[in-house]
């Protein structure tokens, strides 16, 4: 498997991404699929979907793995702390990993995923941090990694 975010990237330059990986699966991991700016407009779900399909990439969200309002706004509160944006942002903070772990990752059952996992090819896990390291999606491969034997790489823009 593989992570990707989608700040850092246009459109053509993540499907290429994609496609050098040889993503058969994205797992959208999101809560809101939306992204503010026009430069990130093809991350947009509709678009995004309608971009993979045309890519023949299958899409997939899992809002069961998405953080809650309350724990992104625990993670703006650290980024306004430490004077970062979310754009900009190189860690997750160490209350946000431990309460997403608590209440997303402890609860959730990752069987299912790993069964529909392609037989050829690979699946990516998506967010929209540049960096695995400030993002749930690490948190999620890492977990994967422990408890399901699957190995990561993590894809960041060029």
């Amino acid at each position: 498997m593989v992570t990707i975010g989608v700040y850092g990237f246009d459109g053509e330059s993540f499907l290429r991404r994609l496609r050098h990986a040889d993503v058969r699966l994205l797992l959208d991991v999101r809560q809101r699929r939306g992204v503010r700016g026009p430069e990130y407009a093809w991350a947009n779900s509709v678009r995004l979907q309608a971009a993979l399909a045309q890519a023949g990439i299958a899409y997939e969200h899992h809002r069961e793995l998405a953080p809650t309002t309350e724990l992104r706004r625990l993670q703006y509160a650290e980024d306004d702390r430490q004077g970062v944006g979310k754009r900009s942002r190189r860690e997750l903070a160490a209350e946000y990993a431990r309460r997403y772990t608590a209440e997303i990752l402890d609860r959730a059952d990752l069987t299912p995923i790993v069964a529909a996992l392609p037989s050829g090819g690979t699946a990516a896990l998506l967010c929209v941090e540049r960096d695995p390291e400030a993002c749930h999606r690490s948190l999620i491969a890492r977990r994967l990694t422990e408890r399901h034997d699957v190995a990561f790489e993590h894809l960041r823009p060029p």
